[in-house]
């Protein structure tokens, strides 16, 4: 049985002992890191969450708590009472390393079975074990530094959020659902059988609401659910910074934006970033880099070849160009040494994209390589090679397609040989950009209508709201995102504030007055009470601490993340409830029974 604290109180995290406290008597508490018998000294390591440090037990000095650190093993949780020596074997690797503990007194608190993990740095171990056991994947020194960075985040932003006039205000749980791009997670109600809440898959509309009620300035860090198939750095549940103004423009919401994540890297990673950044309209982000999250750190950019190739008979080149689309190329500089199994590997990842294959010039010592030769002539191969700045040593990599395929698969392609050949090797650590000018709606084809590309709230620009009539897949919205080193950090609008616009929105979207009315009702009725302009912006703030903390993997910086297949290991979330329970909710047992 453990033991009890008694009247003994921490006075000092272990690896906050420093020289300054040589001669003092201190009482730290943790965890055994190490120990190591040496027959009339034992050291410890005593781990807890600001470090290590070593603890001597000698025969001599302490025969009791000698005697008790004979009995410990790794992981075992105690409290050790003891005087601050210097050490005569000192240790530079750790900041505790130029002292000692020199025990007096020990404690074993709790006992512990060995762990089915090591409690380590950089652990190697499978993600399903690491979740099942996340409590003590959290005690690892990596793990506990990155939820320090994450505090240390929240903090920064809540005092920005105030200094800037800005209330921070909850937004409810449990919602009306709305269609909001992802299915939502639904909560059935007991009060009223047969229907649901839903889970917010963002603060979205009750923000907007909170700008109609002179709020002004409201912020809040939510959390927020969407019920989708997952991909890499997804969760179904995840936070969000959340950010809403009145009487604003685009530029006051950049602005305000720039500011903040200026102030959070400088006191999270004391790193200065500096501000206004690089802006970029959809277009070009599209056109020169294939993605609307363009990653700057390195060059490599799309050129568009269709004009030199438009009179070819080459067949893949003049379909794709018959169909409105583009022949597009990127530039692998040394990259004309590829064998062809290489090639022939790039190929087929292009297809994953749906391209349908891969050309491409290599401009090698002896002369150009390519198999267009048999279709194009040597004047349109060196305009090519020109177009695409290529020199002897390139490699020049071609797609056609429609647009939409050709700058998923090449902007793919460019990011895949940026880590493939160490092109992100000694670039800027943080590359931020605005992408701006969003088209406002784009085509579901299968629909056979438009759909919002953001959310039906978005506001056009004005200078296109006459396209709304004659063209609408060509109106531009006020919308906005920043971008970091290729992955979307933040986006936002501005909203639509006038109510007879935003029932147009929704018609374009293929609802009737009715169906907007019964799902969005309570947003379109505050509309006829004076709402003002108004906009915003929202972080992902899991993606924003992957990159404070320079990991890759978003469940490193979520405290109990889900598997790539939305369960948890450890809690064994999501699970079946009592039959009483599902009763009450007038849920039949049978259905659920089914699934299993």
């Amino acid at each position: 049985m453990g033991e009890m604290l008694g009247q003994l109180r921490r006075t000092h995290m272990a690896g906050h002992v420093n020289e300054s406290l040589i001669g003092q008597e201190i009482i730290v508490t943790g965890w055994v890191a190490k120990r190591r018998n040496l027959g009339a000294l034992i050291f410890c390591d005593v781990r807890d969450r600001e470090g290590i440090l070593q603890v001597v037990f000698r025969e001599e000095a302490a025969k009791e708590a000698y005697e008790k650190a004979d009995l410990l093993r790794t992981e075992y949780c105690i409290l050790v009472r003891g005087v601050v020596e210097r050490r005569e074997s000192v240790n530079d690797s750790i900041p505790t390393g130029q002292v000692e503990l020199i025990a007096k007194e020990l404690k074993i608190l709790s006992e512990s079975e060995t762990p089915p993990i090591y409690i380590k740095e950089n652990l190697d171990a499978s993600e399903n074990i690491r979740l099942k056991y996340r409590y003590l994947d959290l005690r690892r020194p990596d793990m506990q530094k990155i939820f320090k960075i994450r505090s240390k985040a929240y903090i920064s932003i809540r005092n920005f959020m105030d200094q800037e006039g800005f209330l921070e205000v909850e937004t409810p749980i449990l919602n009306k659902s709305t269609p909001e791009g992802a299915r939502d997670y639904l909560v059935p109600s007991r009060n009223y059988p047969g229907t649901f809440y839903a889970l917010p898959q963002s603060p979205q509309i009750f923000k907007q609401l909170l700008m109609v009620a002179g709020f002004d300035k409201y912020f809040q860090i939510a959390k927020c659910f969407r019920d989708e198939d997952l991909r890499a750095n997804r969760q179904p549940e995840f936070t969000q910074i959340d950010i809403e103004m009145s009487f604003v423009g685009v530029e006051d919401v950049i602005a305000l934006n720039e500011r903040l994540v200026q102030r959070v890297f400088k006191e999270v990673l004391d790193k200065e970033v500096v501000i206004p950044f690089e802006r970029l309209t959809y277009k070009d982000a599209m056109e020169r880099f294939g993605s609307d999250k363009p990653d700057l750190r390195f060059g490599m950019e799309l050129k568009d070849l269709s004009d030199i190739v438009r009179d070819t008979e080459f067949v893949v080149f003049r379909n794709a160009l018959d169909a409105n689309g583009s022949v597009r190329a990127i530039t692998l500089t040394g990259g004309a040494s590829m064998g062809r199994k290489d090639i022939d590997r790039l190929g087929e990842f292009v297809k994953t994209y749906r391209a349908k294959g891969l050309a491409y010039i290599q401009l090698k010592e002896e002369g150009v390589k390519t198999a267009l030769s048999k279709f194009l002539t040597e004047e349109e191969i060196n305009s090519i090679i020109d177009r695409a700045e290529a020199k002897t040593g390139d490699l020049v990599l071609i797609v056609a397609d429609k647009n939409e395929v050709v700058f998923q698969s090449l902007g793919a392609l460019r990011l895949d040989l940026a880590k493939r050949y160490g092109l992100l090797e000694g670039t800027e650590e943080f590359k931020f950009a605005w992408v701006t000018e969003f088209p406002l709606l784009e085509r579901d084809e299968e629909a056979g209508r438009f759909v919002a590309l953001h959310h039906p709230f978005t506001s056009p620009m004005e200078e296109d709201l006459h396209l709304l009539d004659t063209d609408p897949g060509k109106v531009r919205a006020k919308a906005y995102d920043m971008v970091l080193n290729g992955e979307e950090l933040g986006g936002g609008s501005i909203r639509i504030h006038d109510s007879k616009l935003q029932e147009k929105m929704f018609s374009l979207l293929g609802f009737t007055q009715e169906q907007a009315w019964a799902r969005f009702g309570f947003l379109l009725e505050a509309f006829k009470y004076g709402p003002p302009p108004h906009g915003g912006l929202a972080f992902g703030m899991d993606r924003l601490v992957m990159f404070l903390a320079g990991t890759e993997n978003i469940k490193d910086v979520i405290a109990f993340p889900k598997n790539q297949n939305a369960f948890d290991p450890m809690s064994e979330a999501p699970n079946i409830v009592d039959e009483v329970q599902l009763q009450e909710l007038g849920i039949e047992i049978s259905k659920i029974s089914e699934q299993e």
